[in-house]
């Protein structure tokens, strides 16, 4: 699907009463739903566009998670009708918004929904997406807004922007950059004032040791040495790897790059990243340097950059390449915890402890993951997000239109099948709309939870994934989230190892779970498909401090949510 063009596919007709009445399929037509930002501040406006084949009128319900909020409808004129609505100021909130489109007699003739939330800074739930192309050749920029904002985007990372690693703004629009690809920097300001239209904030590479090899055959002295005193360098000879050492020659030159593009920009802050090799060295002197204690130093110096230039809307973000160095970079103050995921975390179950272990040394800051699977595997990037995602965390993963990460090389990214695009709008729409069940305002919980919930004779146990059903829970005020993650039957637990059979699906499964509090509400949301993103609650019993009741499907992931009574 492509622009905001809704396409009546098929009307299906069902002729009664010897062909006197017409009664249209809800599933007949699509439509399509946008919303007018990736995110919305306290107190904004949402607008909520919908384009429609057919049909006289929209009614639209906005959900808080199992709870209806309001019902607002409008008049489709030529196909299209715009709706709004101002939320509570409450935030962070996420909500779900279902859309039905009615005749003049009140059949709805189709459905579909969407989600939004409510933030004070886009940081607490990141979203974050990616663009590579910033060439002058850049000029249709309105399906970048579109695909981004149908997936509720709201960071996006501008990779490989710029003029130099070294030399961030170059002296011209027009300029090639380290690797000889035509750049403009007019594309790069049309594309960031774009993003700011729709609440998305815009926030540039960098590299906290990277220069161009002449660069560095310039400046000798500012690099890092091996124990034999050669210099370290990236990509045969394409980059030399400098000193970030507070208060180096290199320290001081890089930080005053950031100050010159945030003083010359409207980017929303600084994204450092690291190559991940070397983590020690020396500097000319023959010093050592200890990169795991110089890199959160060196995010020290760039928030207070930040915080200076952009105040409290700022945000910086570093790059912890494979986990490493996490115990330190962690507790810096970045605004979350940025993580490229590789070698040796190569189990589903590896994200999740990934991203727990960095909630816990973060103080509850978002975790971002960067783990890069090929589009066309789409079992692995389903169950994938599925584990992010429960586990309360966030996987830069798209923002280009139709395209999703398949190299730590942006530009050599991957493009998701049409027929696929339907199920990862989907996950999208769910993490946004029940972010405060998944993410914001919830924490790991004890492991003990994790071994309270029993599937029927289902296998839940085991430190690897492969071959049997994942139990991830999230803790909130008065609420547990049992998030069910099905491996049942796939060939391997490695996330980015081709996978070619599904998990199989389980129906009317018992559940049962250890509690010790009053429970109020059972209620399950699945992304799986149309019919259940929807909260539907579920009757149940307790007895003898066992939670019992019935889960009609697994199929990938399905969420439980268990509510607790009030001050228990």
């Amino acid at each position: 699907m492509t622009g905001r063009v809704a396409v009546l596919c098929i009307i299906v007709l069902l002729f009664l009463n010897g062909g006197e009445g017409i009664v249209f399929s809800a599933d007949a037509m699509t439509i399509q739903i946008l919303l007018d930002k990736g995110f919305y501040h306290p107190g904004e406006d949402v607008q909520i566009t919908v384009h429609a084949g057919s049909g006289a009128r929209v009614e639209a319900r906005v959900l808080s998670l199992n709870t209806a909020v309001t019902t607002f409808s409008a008049v489709l004129s030529e196909g299209q009708a715009v709706l709004r609505w101002t939320p509570p100021p409450d935030a962070p909130r996420g909500y779900g918004l279902s859309v039905d489109v009615l005749n003049e007699n009140g059949q709805v003739l189709a459905t579909d929904s969407s989600a939004f939330d409510v933030l004070n800074r886009w940081i607490e739930a990141p979203r974050y997406g990616f663009l590579t192309d910033f060439s002058p050749a850049h000029l249709t920029l309105a399906p970048t807004l579109d695909w981004m904002l149908r997936h509720h985007i709201n960071g996006v990372q501008f990779y490989d922007w710029q003029y130099r690693w070294e030399d961030l703004l170059p002296d011209t629009d027009r300029f090639e950059d380290g690797l000889g690809r035509p750049q403009s920097m007019a594309t790069v300001r049309r594309l960031i004032d774009l993003l700011h239209t729709g609440n998305i904030a815009a926030m540039p590479y960098t590299a906290i040791y990277g220069a161009s090899y002449a660069f560095y055959r310039q400046h000798e002295s500012w690099a890092m040495f091996d124990a034999r005193g050669e210099a370290y360098t990236f990509g045969d000879n394409l980059i030399g790897i400098m000193d970030p050492t507070p208060g180096s020659a290199w320290n001081t030159h890089l930080l005053g790059e950031f100050a010159d593009v945030l003083d010359h920009t409207v980017f929303d802050g600084i994204h450092v990243d690291q190559y991940g090799s070397p983590k020690t060295g020396f500097d000319s002197a023959g010093n050592p340097i200890r990169l795991d204690e110089v890199m959160p130093q060196f995010i020290q110096q760039t928030a207070e950059l930040v915080q200076n230039r952009r105040g409290d809307a700022g945000v910086t973000l570093f790059n912890c390449v494979g986990n490493w160095p996490i115990e330190t970079v962690a507790p810096a103050p970045q605004d979350a915890s940025y993580i490229e995921v590789w070698s040796p975390y190569n189990d589903y179950l590896d994200l999740n402890r990934i991203i727990t272990n960095a909630q816990r040394l973060g103080g509850e800051k978002p975790v971002i993951l960067a783990a890069y699977i090929p589009p066309e595997r789409v079992i692995n990037w389903r169950l994938a997000n599925a584990v992010i995602a429960a586990s309360g965390a966030f996987h830069l993963e798209t923002g280009e239109p139709g395209t999703m990460l398949a190299d730590p090389y942006f530009p050599r990214f991957g493009h998701i099948a049409e027929g696929d695009q339907a199920a990862f709008r989907r996950f999208y729409d769910f993490v946004v709309r029940y972010e405060n069940v998944l993410s914001v305002g919830t924490t790991a919980a004890d492991s003990d939870r994790h071994a309270a919930i029993r599937v029927g004779d289902v296998r839940m146990r085991g430190i690897r994934a492969q071959n049997r059903a994942v139990a991830i829970v999230r803790s909130g005020a008065n609420f547990e989230t049992f998030n069910l993650i099905n491996f049942l039957d796939i060939e391997g637990s490695d996330w980015n190892a081709p996978t070619t059979a599904a998990p199989r699906p389980l129906t009317d499964l018992p559940v049962q779970i250890t509690i010790s509090r009053p429970v109020k509400n059972v209620w399950i949301a699945s992304p799986d498909d149309p019919q259940t993103m929807n909260a539907a609650s579920v009757p149940f019993t307790v007895a003898d401090g066992i939670l019992s009741f019935q889960l009609p499907h697994l199929n990938y992931w399905n969420m439980i949510v268990v509510e607790i009574e009030d001050g228990h």
